[in-house]
């Protein structure tokens, strides 16, 4: 009877998977920083912009992201 191989799970890196997303087309997006605080001053305009998501630019940054959060494409 031949052993079975085990195969470990991957743990996730957690502050990456909050950070980013994929998208039904497989594109990694980020969330924007600088909403937290101290933002009286800003204008609603700018503020409002900082809502939206942007695609990740870079092959390094993405294989990165793809390291730290291996489940990230099964959502």
């Amino acid at each position: 009877m031949p052993t079975k191989v085990k195969k470990y799970k991957l743990k996730t890196h957690k502050a990456t998977s909050k950070r980013f997303r994929m998208t039904g087309s497989g594109m990694l997006v980020r969330t924007k920083g600088g909403k937290s605080h101290l933002r009286r001053r800003t204008s609603k305009r700018t503020k409002a912009l900082l809502s939206e998501m942007v695609p990740v630019q870079g092959k390094g940054f993405i294989k990165r992201i793809k390291r730290l959060a291996p489940y990230m494409k099964l959502r």
